[in-house]
């Protein structure tokens, strides 16, 4: 049976980074012949083979005039009227998308039920903010609350509330993510991972060329690994380079690679330089020996990959947040890893079984679990192959993520091709 794309279903990608979580979903759609896919992003949105994208910008001049509790409603309002404009430009061809997968954070979901009254909507609920039992408060260090901070973070749930409430429904990656949301809205999140392409990254010999120092390394070397988009404490950056001193010490053949940015993902920068990496190297100035700590900056897909087939142990910190494409992905190359024990970390790593789990605000507990791999591998040798196992078992796109993302497609766009 054939079909042209011009008798196909449309199905709608809303996200201000699209592809961002639907890279995977959207890729298996764009292949299709049953389906006409498009896609609603800024100017961040990357193009991606078979799908219409449609970018917006967004000023946020005068925003400062807002009222300072209103002020990230306000950017959501008009990133909503941005959507409004993109979304009549793919009537006006004649577009009508039986189905729209949408993330809420960025307030483009806004006008998405009155833009196109028949069609379902799957909202991605990723986060839900909370004044306690999440991130917030967690971490002593990065300063208390007042009340027009908890009443300003209350805020930022505005409209993911008002997704959630137009949803027909929605998805998370994590139960304990889902746990965030309200309780009425529980009945509306189905748990659905993005996914992990468990046959790409799979374990391999490899080799890693640290781009600064032109050093080589290769699969069994001394490595210890850190990787993060950005070198910050909601990712445990701060108390990973706290216990670095011991590793370097109790381990003098050990290396130490530390990727990621100098930027802020979440939370805040500090206040008195200019990035937390060089806040940190200040702090132990004098402490370690610099010529074995690879500082390196974003890598290539590619070579992150590498990076972490050398990594003899690799450590994954976290805040009580979202969890991290990287740990599944380390997981799935069969890492020895070396794990904070907040949420949702421990919902893909159990202590002593497929990982080693650590308290996140104990840098001696962690330095003495990491150099206990690097003393022993063959002992632990176990731990990476039961994670892949596990990856393969919960988390791979194709036997997991996929046939649930179906059913979805299967209940709201009515397509032959997948019954």
């Amino acid at each position: 049976m054939t079909i042209s794309k011009a008798t196909a279903v449309d199905i709608l990608f809303v996200h201000t980074n699209f592809p961002g979580q639907f890279k995977a979903i959207a890729h298996f759609l764009a292949q299709r012949p049953d389906v006409r896919l498009h896609a609603i992003g800024s100017r961040t949105a990357a193009a991606a083979p078979g799908v219409n994208l449609t970018r917006y910008s967004v000023s946020a001049n005068e925003i400062a005039a807002s009222h300072s509790l209103a002020r990230r409603f306000e950017i959501e309002c008009r990133r909503a009227e941005q959507v409004i404009y993109a979304a009549n430009a793919l009537r006006l061809n004649n577009v009508e998308p039986r189905l729209i997968f949408v993330h809420p954070g960025w307030g483009e979901s806004i006008p998405l039920r009155e833009l196109f009254p028949q069609a379902h909507i799957v909202a991605y609920a990723e986060f839900f903010y909370r004044t306690r039992g999440a991130d917030l408060g967690f971490d002593p260090e990065s300063g208390q609350l007042g009340i027009d901070g908890a009443v300003r973070v209350s805020l930022r749930n505005a409209s993911t509330l008002l997704a959630m409430a137009d949803a027909d429904a929605a998805i998370a990656p994590t139960q304990w993510q889902k746990s965030l949301f309200p309780t009425e809205y529980h009945a509306k999140i189905r748990l659905i991972h993005d996914g992990i392409d468990t046959k790409r990254l799979a374990p391999a010999e490899a080799t890693f060329v640290d781009p600064n120092t032109g050093h080589v390394f290769r699969t069994g070397d001394e490595t210890v690994t850190y990787v993060a988009r950005n070198l910050e404490p909601y990712r445990g950056f701060h108390i990973f380079m706290r216990a670095l001193p011991r590793i370097l010490r109790d381990r003098p053949h050990a290396r130490v690679l530390i990727a990621g940015g100098d930027g802020v993902s979440y939370g805040t920068p500090p206040d008195d330089y200019g990035s937390w990496r060089e806040k940190m190297l200040a702090e132990l100035d004098g402490q370690l020996d610099r010529s074995r700590v690879h500082m390196l900056n974003h890598l290539r897909y590619e070579d992150y990959v590498n990076l972490l087939r050398v990594s003899r142990v690799h450590t994954y910190l976290t805040y009580p947040f979202v969890l991290s494409w990287s740990i599944l992905e380390a997981m799935s190359l069969g890492c020895v890893l070396v794990a904070s024990d907040t949420a949702p970390v421990t919902e893909v790593i159990e202590d002593g079984v497929n990982g080693l789990l650590t308290p996140f605000f104990d840098p001696d507990r962690l330095a003495e679990r990491i150099v206990g791999v690097l003393a022993n591998p063959r002992k632990h040798a176990h731990l990476g192959r039961a994670a892949r196992a596990r990856t393969i078992e919960a988390y791979d796109f194709e036997q997991q993520t996929l046939p649930k993302y179906l059913e979805i497609i299967r209940d709201y766009a009515d397509l032959p091709l997948l019954r």
